[in-house]
């Protein structure tokens, strides 16, 4: 089954005589690829749910979808939607996402995160199917000072890391053909995350304090989306993402690099600009990591390097303001 439709497939005005005439390598690339997709209202799940459908059929499920279900801590639920949908190609957006309370709550995050993965994988190998991934930039220790290539050594400070580092572990030891895509600091529209929860109490509160230590990429979620849209569309009939050394794990974040502090001051500025904040709405305090402890240590420093994914899928992520402007210029509409 192929993931994209060569060029000039179909002659002007030939119809199915034309089509006859093709090797049959490519009629099949002609036929839409079935997607299976875990999730259905995650930040990049909802996401994923429009742009794939531009590629085939899209089968999005989660634990209340009806009625077919699916639950990641529910290994047997997992291998069930497998085999009943018999899908082309298994996206995986869902995960424990939870960092903090992962570190009370660690059966439950190596269920979700490190155990599916390695039964989606094994179920996309029995399928002869490929499989995408998403990982976390949590899996690097955050004590280097320059964007984390794919090949650095990890080191996860966390539950959630960890957790997240064994999925992708298993995952590679399955065997089957994947691509992992580690990304970072995801915000949009929807969902729970730093975004929507500065909008919000910048609204409710006089001073917001923010740590001005850690340094990441803020990644929009429909970015991931398009991304990952962008690099089924360009797998060819057999290829399965493993023909010319595709397969593996990619780094999928926008470019550029903020702390959380200054990415709260850049929705501040935006949100005024856009009416979508008051101009008396609440001040930005800079603080250090020791001044807001958390029960999950957090890496310093864990922006990603997008080199390989340039190289092999020719994408690149535009920089996280101009990311940030398009979104919030969108919210308004």
């Amino acid at each position: 089954m192929a993931f994209g439709r060569p060029a000039g497939a179909l002659g002007q005005g030939s119809g199915g005589r034309e089509l006859e005439r093709l090797p049959r390598r490519q009629t099949a690339a002609l036929r839409a690829v079935k997607i299976l997709l875990i999730g259905r209202e995650g930040q990049v799940a909802w996401e994923l749910r429009r742009t794939l459908a531009c590629l085939g059929e899209v089968v999005a499920l989660d634990r209340h979808s009806h009625p077919l279900a699916v639950d990641l801590a529910d290994a047997a639920s997992l291998r069930a939607a497998c085999a009943e949908v018999k899908p082309d190609l298994i996206v995986n957006a869902a995960a424990y996402t939870a960092v903090d309370r992962a570190e009370g709550d660690q059966a439950l995050a190596y269920a979700v995160n490190a155990v599916a993965p390695g039964v989606l994988a094994e179920q996309a190998k029995a399928l002869n199917a490929g499989l995408i991934h998403y990982s976390t930039d949590y899996v690097f220790p955050g004590d280097v000072h320059e964007p984390h290539r794919e090949t650095d050594a990890t080191g996860p400070q966390s539950v959630y890391g960890r957790s997240k580092l064994a999925g992708e572990t298993a995952i590679a030891q399955v065997g089957a053909s994947h691509v992992i895509l580690r990304t970072a600091w995801v915000y949009g529209m929807r969902g729970h995350n730093f975004l929507l929860t500065m909008l919000r109490l910048m609204k409710e509160r006089e001073v917001l304090r923010v740590v001005n230590d850690q340094f990441g990429a803020p990644t929009w979620s429909r970015l991931i989306a398009e991304a990952t849209a962008l690099l089924i569309a360009q797998a060819s009939e057999g290829e399965r993402f493993a023909t010319g050394g595709r397969d593996g794990i990619y780094h999928l974040s926008c470019a550029g690099q903020t702390s959380w502090h200054d990415f709260a001051q850049a929705i501040r500025e935006r949100g005024i600009a856009q009416g979508l904040l008051s101009d008396n709405c609440a001040r930005l305090e800079a603080i250090s990591s020791a001044e807001y402890p958390t029960p999950a240590r957090r890496p310093a420093y864990s922006v990603l390097s997008n080199d390989r994914l340039s190289a092999h899928y020719g994408l690149r992520l535009p920089d996280w303001r101009e990311a940030l402007a398009l979104c919030l210029d969108g919210a308004k509409e």
